[in-house]
C-alpha cells in the first residue's frame, strides 16, 4: 500500500515559537491493490471553493479564513497523482465536520466509512450542541452517499484501543478507533505504513497541536485550545482520550505516529515538506 500525505485545505496562519505557517486539512490517500483507492478524510471540496457561502457558512468562513484553493481538493490532488477520482472505492472518516467531510460529493461513488454515532448526530435532528448548526453542512451528504456505519469492537484491541476493522480485505492494515469528545463519534483512522514498518495514526480533531500529546511536557497553543473548547461535546472524554494518546506515544512511540488533522508542523514532518 502506497501512502500520500495530502494538504486538503489551508486555514489560517498559527504561530509556534515566532514561525507562522497556515493550518492544514492533513488527509492520506491510500493505494491499495485490492481496494483501490482510499481516503482518509476529505477536507474541503470543489463546492465549497465555488460556493463557500452555501456549503461552509459564514462562521466557519470567519473562524478558519480558508484558502479556498482549488488546487488543494482532494479530487484535484487524486488527478495530480495521475489517478481516476472515480477509483476512489472507499473514504474513512474521522468525523462529520465541514473541514473533514466536505469533499465527500466530489466522490459520489465511494463508501463513506464512520462510526454509527457520528452520522447519528450529523444527519439527524439538530443536536443541542450550538456548534452542531456550523460544524454539520447538509450540502456536504445531499447526494446521499453510501454510508457504512460502524460501531466500536471492544474484541478487536489495537494498542489497547478498541477498534473497529473497516475493509475485511485490509483488515491487517486498517483500523477504526473510537477518539470521542471532540464530537459525538469522532474517531482516528490507524493505517499499517509497512514500508516503514509502524502505524500512522489519523487522529482527527482529538488535539490540534504536536505538544499537546507529548508524553512528558504536554503543552498547548493558545489560539487552539480556544478552538477545542468551543467545539468540544464531552470535555473529560476530550481530555482522557488526548491522555490515552500521550501513554501511546510513551509506551510505542517506535511503533505508532499520531498526527493531528491540522498541524502544519506534523503535516510538514510527514509530507516532506
Amino acid at each position: 500500500m502506497r501512502i500520500h500525505h495530502l494538504n486538503c485545505g489551508s486555514l489560517r496562519t498559527v504561530e509556534h515559537r515566532g514561525e507562522r505557517r497556515p493550518a492544514v486539512c492533513h488527509c492520506l490517500l491510500l493505494e491499495t491493490d485490492r481496494d483501490g483507492l482510499v481516503l482518509v478524510d476529505t477536507g474541503l471540496g470543489t463546492a465549497d471553493v465555488a460556493d463557500p457561502e452555501h456549503t461552509l457558512g459564514p462562521e466557519f468562513r470567519g473562524r478558519a479564513q480558508p484558502a479556498l484553493d482549488l488546487a488543494e481538493t482532494a479530487l484535484h490532488q487524486v488527478r495530480a497523482l495521475g489517478h481516476d477520482p472515480r477509483d476512489v472505492r472507499h473514504v474513512l472518516l474521522t468525523h462529520l465536520d465541514l473541514d473533514h467531510a466536505g469533499g465527500l460529493p466530489d466522490f459520489p461513488g465511494a463508501e463513506v466509512h464512520l462510526l454509527a454515532a457520528e452520522q447519528r448526530a450529523a444527519l439527524g435532528a439538530p443536536g443541542p450542541h450550538p456548534e452542531d448548526r456550523i460544524r454539520y453542512r447538509p450540502a456536504h451528504w445531499a447526494h446521499r452517499p453510501r454510508w457504512t456505519t460502524h460501531r466500536p469492537a471492544p474484541a478487536e484491541p489495537w494498542f489497547g484501543f478498541d477498534a473497529v476493522r473497516p475493509l475485511p480485505r485490509l483488515a491487517e492494515d486498517l483500523a477504526i478507533v473510537p477518539l470521542g469528545g471532540h464530537s459525538a463519534g469522532h474517531a482516528a483512522v490507524a493505517v499499517r505504513d509497512r514500508g516503514a514498518e509502524r502505524w500512522l495514526l489519523h487522529c482527527g480533531d482529538a488535539y490540534y497541536f504536536h505538544r499537546e500529546i507529548d508524553p512528558d511536557r504536554p503543552e498547548g497553543h493558545p489560539g487552539m485550545d480556544v478552538l477545542q473548547q468551543l467545539t468540544e461535546v464531552d470535555r473529560p472524554l476530550r481530555l482522557g482520550n488526548q491522555a490515552r494518546l500521550r501513554e501511546l506515544v510513551r509506551n510505542h512511540g517506535g511503533r505508532v505516529v499520531p498526527f493531528s488533522a491540522h498541524d502544519p508542523w506534523e503535516y510538514a514532518r510527514l509530507a516532506g515538506k
